[in-house]
């Protein structure tokens, strides 16, 4: 019996030491911040194969102390490939956050805390190619270029003068002959003449009187 007792107790104890090594530890539990596209997020991810479950609770720290709880505690089981529970937060570059797990005996924080990195996330880049603009079309050769019609006022102010003629211009005595007839000097010389012929008849019949009167005394 004493034998009996002593194997049972001895399989019992195996039995606990190889419970303890199949429980969860916190050193099965990580936290890494990362990017979903322009927002950031807190990935909790369980490593425990026992799958025990466990409640992941996640805070901001400010100068040391809890400064909000990030979302609603998670709950998660884990496996020897992880299990990875997700907490939607805009971290920005180079803050702390406190993870809390509990979970069967363990109920304590991943250490050392989780420091963001110093970059914040980015929106990413379309990879869409741009289509490239589509070619202007060059102007068929066979086709010859529409001459534009001159304004008025181009047309006026271009026209080119007229030659000059090469007759020899008349002289000025000769344009008065084309327009009178003569020149115009002729009417005052006729007219000085027959005003001599007047004076010069009435000096004759002054004389003949003078010369009558004469012989009659």
């Amino acid at each position: 019996m004493r034998i009996l007792g002593v194997a049972s107790a001895t399989a019992a104890l195996a039995l606990g030491v190889a419970g303890q090594a199949l429980a969860c530890n916190i050193s099965e539990f990580k936290a890494e911040a990362k990017c979903d596209g322009d927002k950031g997020v807190i990935v909790v991810t369980d490593y425990d194969a026992s799958a025990t479950p466990a409640v992941i609770t996640v805070f901001l720290e400010n100068n040391g102390a809890d400064d909000k709880q990030v979302g609603r505690p998670q709950e998660v089981k884990g496996s020897a490939d992880g299990t990875p529970v997700t907490f939607q937060e805009n971290w920005k570059p180079d803050a702390t956050y406190r993870i809390h797990v509990k979970a069967g005996r363990v109920d304590d924080d991943i250490t050392p805390n989780l420091v963001t990195q110093s970059t914040a996330c980015k929106k990413e880049e379309s990879s869409t190619p741009t289509a490239p603009a589509s070619p202007t079309p060059k102007p068929s050769k066979s086709t010859p270029a529409s001459t534009p019609t001159p304004s008025a006022s181009e047309s006026t102010s271009s026209a080119p003068a007229a030659p000059a003629s090469n007759a020899p211009s008349p002289a000025t005595g000769d344009s008065n002959l084309a327009e009178t007839g003569a020149n115009s000097n002729t009417g005052l010389i006729a007219g000085v003449a027959g005003a001599l012929v007047v004076v010069g008849g009435g000096a004759v019949y002054f004389g003949m009187r003078r010369r009558g009167a004469k012989a009659g005394s």
